[in-house]
């Protein structure tokens, strides 16, 4: 069970990096360089990012990744976890705060910009992207940047601790 344990710990801090970066990048790269773009480039060029991301290997290794991989850590290090069960529970929290900004803020604001369809033909693209709103989009993106960068510090504090 120990093995067990630990692999899934493992995944659960590999998963958490992932989804640590995504985010990263997002708030220091993707979102200021595409606030130097025009609209139609800014419209078009998210459209496809988001369209991009929304595939297996971000889903299932990243972003669904993180939550399970932690949830089930957490699951088998009840009763024999001692202080790393502690830190996999904040992991835990932290992470389902940067869940629910996800599919509470940052997802609907993603569907309604491509919704708007094709940029070429969008007549109003400085209102579409105005209505989007990047800096609330980046604000709660930086929120959710913090949350799990903090829940991979937490998930790295529980791998020493239960490796001891």
């Amino acid at each position: 069970m120990d093995i067990i344990r630990m692999v899934v710990l493992i995944a659960a801090t590999v998963t958490m990096g992932i989804m640590a970066g995504v985010f990263g990048l997002y708030s220091h790269t993707v979102m200021p360089g595409l606030r130097r773009t025009d609209d139609r480039t800014f419209v078009g060029a998210f459209q496809a990012l988001d369209r991009a991301i929304i595939n297996p290997w971000f889903m299932l290794g990243g972003f669904l990744g993180a939550l399970v991989f932690t949830a089930a850590s957490a699951l088998l290090l009840l009763g024999a976890g001692g202080s790393a069960l502690a830190w996999t529970v904040a992991a835990l929290v932290l992470y389902l705060v940067a869940f629910v900004i996800t599919v509470a803020v940052n997802v609907p604001m993603n569907n309604a910009i491509k919704a708007a369809g094709d940029p070429d033909g969008i007549a109003d693209l400085a209102g579409l992207r105005a209505a989007f709103d990047e800096a609330r989009w980046s604000r709660w993106n930086h929120v959710r940047t913090v949350a799990t960068t903090v829940a991979l510090i937490c998930l790295a504090v529980a791998l020493l601790r239960y490796g001891r």
